[in-house]
């Protein structure tokens, strides 16, 4: 279609957006002699619906009026599904789009899989020394970058301000802390004191690394998951959800989690700065000075949270690589940047960008600063996106107390093994 974005519904089908995707028969467009782009850009994007996707949709939106022979075709694929549609769909050769807003973590396995296109030379990678060099850690893969960082990000605990007044209580700054806070808590003011999503073990790790633990050493590679730390730590969360500090469900986390929260149900839970716009649209924070964000409790060995993030990649397949490129660069650029911090508080990749206007006095963006230049990198091997689903799997049981810490850890660390050929 011409002029406006092309919104696909992809939850609707799959199939229905292949005819506009980058892995077509034939060429959607390139770069005229004169140097004017033209063609379609087919763009997945994982943003979550309702609260982020409509402003990418209109950062792109402005590419097109840029160059007017471009037809961005955007695509917002629910994050659960994009990963392996993605694989599946370049595998295929057949409906992967030109550009896809990757995971941080998924970056490395789709190079090593050959379905990212090297960026290195091209007008994607413009200025790329503005780039936090965190941010573009995970971008690279064996000597060569194969996505731009779009967003960085880590976590914090959420809290209700009038909650934690009602109930005479400090921001914990420990589990232990943590602990007691929640029960001054339902004892003073019969809520809650924490949502402890279940369904995703994203939410375990920074009581992993609070007890001195990781999944994986990836400079030795030695399975740790299943170390001294990992069995604390899954000791530490059950008994949160065991002494009703916390409360937790296997399924359907981000809704519940969010739901409680934003009605005051619990005073707080774990969460990053992609939580806050959707936090905002809840009934307790109409008066949004009512939410407050501090870092994560420390555990017994350390104060940790993960490093987070979304890169934007180009498919090597893509019929309409020029235009990709142009594309990346765009919604990776220090004006688009600008725009996603004013209107989302999510933390750009570019160091100049947290001087501009609207971002040096951003408050969610000056919190979580410190705590992203603090937080734990994941190892960046092709197989870090998947070692969520064994963890996930036993993380989920030891809460809802289908297995034991020592169990679970365990499980843990010989699926790890089966997948990390050879480690140890």
């Amino acid at each position: 279609m011409r002029r406006g974005i092309t919104a696909t519904a992809l939850a609707v089908t799959l199939a229905l957006a292949v005819t506009a995707c980058g892995g077509d028969d034939t060429s959607d467009g390139g770069k005229s002699a004169g140097g004017e782009l033209s063609g379609k850009v087919t763009w997945w994007d994982t943003s979550t619906v309702g609260s982020e996707d409509k402003v990418f949709e209109q950062l792109a939106e402005g590419f097109e009026k840029l160059h007017p022979k471009v037809d961005v075709v955007y695509v917002n694929v629910p994050f659960g599904d994009a990963q392996n549609k993605f694989k599946n769909a370049a595998q295929a050769d057949s409906g992967a789009p030109d550009v896809i807003r990757s995971e941080v973590a998924w970056t490395p396995e789709f190079a090593d899989l050959g379905y990212l296109a090297p960026l290195d030379g091209t007008p994607a990678l413009k200025d790329e020394k503005d780039f936090l060099p965190q941010a573009a850690a995970s971008t690279r893969y064996a000597g060569k970058t194969y996505a731009v960082p779009q967003v960085i990000d880590s976590m914090g605990i959420f809290y209700n301000k009038k909650i934690f007044k009602e109930a005479g209580v400090e921001v914990p700054a420990s589990v232990d802390e943590l602990k007691a806070t929640a029960k001054t808590i339902k004892d003073r003011t019969g809520k809650t004191g924490l949502y402890l999503r279940g369904d995703d073990a994203y939410w375990f790790l920074s009581f992993l690394y609070g007890e001195g633990g990781n999944l994986v050493d990836a400079d030795s590679k030695t399975v740790t998951v299943d170390d001294a730390a990992g069995v604390k730590a899954l000791t530490v969360v059950k008994d949160l959800v065991d002494s009703g500090a916390a409360r937790t469900d296997a399924t359907d986390g981000w809704e519940n989690m969010q739901a409680a929260f934003k009605d005051g149900k619990v005073a707080m839970m774990i969460n990053g700065p992609w939580a806050v716009t959707d936090t905002y649209g809840g009934a307790q924070f109409k008066d949004k000075a009512n939410l407050g964000i501090a870092p994560v409790p420390a555990g017994s060995a350390a104060q940790g949270a993960p490093q987070g993030g979304h890169n934007l990649a180009v498919y090597a397949g893509s019929r309409n690589l020029d235009a990709s490129y142009a594309f990346t660069e765009y919604m990776t650029s220090v004006q688009s940047q600008t725009q996603v911090a004013e209107k989302l508080s999510l933390l750009p990749t570019r160091t100049s960008v947290y001087t501009r206007p609207g971002v040096a006095d951003n408050e969610i963006v000056g919190f979580f600063k410190p705590v992203v230049d603090k937080a734990v990198e994941r190892p960046w091997i092709p197989e870090t996106g998947s070692l969520f689903a064994p963890l996930v799997t036993e993380y989920t049981k030891v809460l809802t107390g289908q297995t034991t810490p020592e169990k679970g850890a365990s499980a843990t660390g010989d699926a790890y093994r089966k997948l990390l050929k050879g480690w140890k």
